[in-house]
């Protein structure tokens, strides 16, 4: 599975050179294969483990100026992959070729495996530790262990691979009291090494607060976005710095370089080296670079793939990612990062008079428009800087951008969300509404 099992298949080089004699002018072969080893829990017990592996290799060509991609998933017949690829450029308008060349660096591989017998330890570990507190609780969880190598390959020297081994767990509490059901979920994905202690210690925290039901605030207070909570604003500001978005001009920030857009707290970056997500080249072959999005507010760069950089007048900025094997790279983010502050999260909490905290929600956030209104899946009400208790059938809604520009504190609590990494915040100018109990 590692990268140098694939640097030495011969698979890539004959589709290539099958692409050239049929009368390709240049062409690319983009491989990944993965293992993965999942253990679940249910109901308090070990359920399952499991093995799966997948393998899918594109080839992408361009025959009179025109593309054809083809994708083909386990074993791949060569020749038909080829045929296939040429007949599709037929159906393509000419386009400039966006290829890498010359490139053949080693890259080490990124992460160690764990062993199953000891994501099942883990496992078992974080329930004791939470059903130590609450007995009653039911807990679910997969512990995972996942390798992933990658292979780009193509005709103008470009030769270029690594393993990423990366260890994740998802854990979901369940408490039921009478007519009232409670659910409390958290996760981590890390290299090397699960914290099981800290994540039960999350999960008991969130049982702690919600063990009263209380009304909600009503009108517009502090809202305290958990860092677990926090990615669904970072999501319309990922958006927003598409460079693709900007072409389209479908960003409102596209003629903001230089200028403040958010609060001058925030600091916003990605950093190839940084976390379970770092990575040292996209899927083009471009090495992956540290970029500042947001410096202390002020907007500094977009992120953009070689065809959307040539478009914008600059270069690429090692950010052109495949949604899906069978897609072209389009401008993408491998890892985000949000600088912190030093609260911790109790300190952020008792900042707040009278306020919300929210900690799951239910639907997605405002996309590229910046407009919300999501439905708090668990939250709590905060009261003279303390946790009072936990807040039903209550919306959050407002305009991200707005709410960005109006940051009262972060915190120092920085997590990884998926590829963001975040400390929690607390944000002014959101509406809350909600039903009294």
């Amino acid at each position: 599975m590692g990268s140098e099992n694939m640097s030495q298949d011969t698979l890539a080089e004959h589709l290539l050179e099958l692409a050239i004699k049929s009368g390709a002018e240049v062409a690319e072969v983009y491989q990944s294969r993965s293992l993965s080893r999942p253990v679940f829990f249910e109901a308090n017990r070990l359920k399952q483990l499991e093995t799966s592996q997948s393998e899918g290799t594109a080839l992408r060509l361009w025959r009179n100026g025109c593309p054809g991609l083809t994708v083909a998933y386990g074993s791949v017949p060569p020749q038909l992959m080829v045929e296939r690829a040429l007949a599709l450029s037929q159906l393509n308008q000419p386009e400039p070729v966006e290829l890498g060349s010359n490139f053949q660096p080693a890259y080490p591989n990124l992460g160690e495996a764990v062993p199953p017998e000891i994501l099942v330890n883990w496992g078992k570990e974080a329930i004791a530790l939470i059903r130590n507190v609450y007995p009653d609780v039911l807990c679910n969880g997969d512990w995972e262990c996942d390798v992933e190598t990658t292979r780009l390959v193509n005709t103008r020297g470009l030769d270029c691979h690594y393993t990423d081994t990366t260890l994740s767990c998802y854990m979901s509490a369940e408490w039921v009291r009478g007519d009232d059901f409670l659910s409390v979920s958290d996760g981590q994905t890390q290299r090397g090494e699960l914290e099981p202690q800290k994540l039960a210690n999350q999960i008991l925290q969130r049982l702690i607060w919600s063990r009263e039901n209380v009304p909600p605030p009503t009108g517009r207070v502090p809202v305290l976005f958990t860092s677990k909570a926090a990615d669904m604003l970072w999501g319309t500001v990922q958006a927003a710095l598409n460079g693709k978005r900007v072409l389209e001009t479908a960003s409102p920030w596209a003629e903001r370089l230089g200028k403040p857009v958010v609060a001058s707290s925030l600091t916003l970056y990605q950093d190839p080296e940084a976390g379970p997500y770092s990575c040292p080249f996209d899927d083009e072959g471009t090495s992956t670079s540290s970029l500042v999005f947001i410096k202390d507010g002020i907007l500094q760069h977009f992120y953009c793939d070689r065809t959307t950089g040539r478009q914008l007048g600059i270069d690429t900025t090692g950010n052109g990612f495949r949604p899906s094997l069978g897609s072209y790279p389009t401008p993408g983010l491998f890892n985000f990062l949000v600088k912190p502050d030093s609260a911790s999260l109790q300190d952020l909490i008792q900042l707040l008079d009278h306020g919300l905290i929210v900690d799951q929600m239910l639907g997605g956030g405002g996309g590229i428009s910046g407009d919300f209104s999501i439905n708090i899946d668990l939250g709590y009400r905060v009261e003279n800087g303390r946790v009072i208790g936990r807040v039903k059938d209550t919306m959050v809604a407002g305009n991200i951008y707005a709410a960005l520009k109006q940051v009262v504190k972060l915190g120092g609590d920085a997590d990884w969300n998926g590829s963001c990494y975040t400390p929690s915040l607390i944000v002014e100018g959101l509406s809350t509404t909600g039903r009294n109990n």
